[in-house]
């Protein structure tokens, strides 16, 4: 009878020691949840009429406050392309398109919405920059941003970054031979250094070069006599030249890819032989060619 009572008492200690913590971890757990302070989120009340207002005033205009040679410079296009792509993005997406929401207040319009996008990714700035000038707010112009180049992509895609199919090439081939007497040309190559002002401090050892004063991404590009880039490759990091670049890049995959048929490749290979020939060719044998400043100033023209 003794040693049941001991039994049970020792029982009743155990579950009486397990039921306090409990209430104490609790209670800790409820005390802690009432004194942590309720953060809410700051609603601005924008005026998006007044920012779609003063981006017509600046740009869009009859009489706009800024001249056509301003508005190249801080969009990086003239004024019909840019509107051009507007009035497409405006077709193709319901994203741009003038809305109301559900309280009857009027959304951005397609100007402003590629507006953000555009200046984004001319000057690298953070999303908020424009909040001030577009009234619109980080998130909103990070979204603008993903929905521009999203259907930039789907629009443009299979036009502008297509590759060179056989007439093309046939085209590229008479014309650079007819004009400037480079025979079996395919394009011009080259690769530059872009200077990146605002490169995060993180990254700037892995795009710093000695002959460069700022941190630099080397870009390598191909275009033909009416700068079409038919190819461009950059962000590779370290101290990088033109032949590193060419290794590194999509350029010739398809001569190695095995999915290409057999007659595809020879066509190809022939091709790039044909225009990587005549580029490292020596001196002695350019006995058809003119003078390397005609594809200087070829690859001037096209970066500029």
């Amino acid at each position: 009878m003794s040693s049941s009572s001991t039994v049970f008492s020792s029982f009743d200690s155990e579950g009486i020691d397990l039921f306090i913590s409990t209430l104490s971890t609790m209670a800790q757990e409820n005390a802690s949840q009432i004194s942590r302070p309720i953060i809410r989120r700051i609603q601005i009340i924008r005026d998006r009429e007044a920012g779609h207002d003063m981006l017509m005033r600046h740009y869009f205009g009859p009489e706009p406050l800024y001249n056509e040679t301003l508005f190249k410079r801080r969009f990086r296009m003239q004024r019909p392309l840019f509107e051009r792509i507007v009035n497409d993005l405006e077709v193709a997406d319901i994203y741009f398109q003038l809305r109301w929401d559900a309280r009857g207040k009027r959304g951005f319009t397609p100007l402003q919405k590629c507006t953000s996008a555009i200046r984004q990714l001319a000057y690298g700035s953070t999303a908020g920059l424009m909040d001030d000038y577009l009234q619109m707010s980080d998130s909103t112009s990070r979204e603008c941003l993903y929905n521009f180049c999203k259907n930039i992509r789907r629009l443009y895609g299979p036009k502008y970054l297509r590759k060179p199919n056989y007439n093309d090439v046939m085209n590229l081939y008479e014309h650079h031979e007819n004009y400037h007497g480079f025979p079996g040309m395919l394009g011009s190559i080259d690769c530059m250094h872009w200077d990146w002002e605002n490169c995060p401090v993180a990254w700037r050892g892995q795009f710093m070069r000695g002959d460069h004063g700022c941190p630099s991404i080397i870009l390598e590009a191909v275009a033909s006599h009416d700068l079409w880039i038919w190819h461009a490759y950059f962000g590779m990091p370290g101290a990088n030249n033109n032949i590193n670049v060419l290794n590194s890049s999509p350029l010739l995959n398809d001569i190695e890819n095995v999915n290409t048929t057999k007659h595809e490749k020879q066509r190809n290979s022939n091709n790039i032989q044909k225009h990587i020939g005549c580029d490292l060719m020596s001196t002695n044998d350019r006995n058809q060619m003119t003078d390397n400043s005609v594809q200087k100033q070829c690859e001037i023209m096209m970066y500029s």
